[in-house]
């Protein structure tokens, strides 16, 4: 028991330095094109693999780890204290509801049944990311309506801003966490 904790916490703290290594690493590429801050990443690509190994406690742990290492090592784009804890804390420690499913996708890979798990697997995916999306559009919302173009709805501009990031991070997490379960099955299974 007390060594499936240290593998539990070993990986956990593995998994959150890969998924802010992953940020960083698309927030040099992608910074100039989303100035208010957010980036086409697959970070939550490690939180979603812990969520899937480990369930909602690890998913949500991870993702909470991550938001906390983006906001101590200065990585951030805080403007207000309600702002940033929404944007960094909540937004990726939603992620980790990805684990709802991972007793499903345990099930169905024990089984050998590819469809169901990757269907598993994706569905765990979207639900993270519109955690997300629906925390950034909240904060998009709120606290940057000030950079919405004259004329245009707050919310459709929050909308477009978040959606132009997130929906193709979805789409890249889905299929790179599918390849990597196709990949290596056993060990999600632990």
């Amino acid at each position: 028991m007390k060594q499936r904790q240290t593998i539990f916490l070993v990986e956990i703290a593995v998994f959150t330095a890969l998924a802010y290594l992953l940020d960083l690493l698309s927030g040099f590429i992608f910074s100039r094109i989303w100035p208010q801050g957010g980036s086409v990443s697959i970070a939550m690509v490690p939180i979603f693999l812990m969520a899937f190994r480990w369930g909602i406690k690890g998913g949500m742990l991870t993702g909470l780890l991550l938001g906390l290492l983006q906001v101590v090592l200065g990585w951030s784009q805080i403007y207000t204290p309600v702002q940033g804890f929404i944007d960094y804390f909540v937004a990726f420690t939603v992620v980790g509801a990805a684990g709802i499913f991972a007793s499903q996708v345990k099930n169905a890979l024990n089984n050998q049944k590819r469809v169901k798990w990757i269907v598993f697997v994706t569905m765990g995916t979207f639900i993270g990311s519109a955690l997300r999306f629906l925390a950034h559009f909240f904060t998009g919302i709120v606290f940057f309506g000030a950079y919405a173009p004259k004329g245009q709805p707050v919310a459709l501009y929050s909308l477009i801003y978040n959606g132009t990031y997130m929906l193709p991070s979805f789409i890249l997490s889905a299929i790179i966490v599918i390849l990597i379960i196709s990949t290596a099955p056993k060990k999600i299974i632990n």
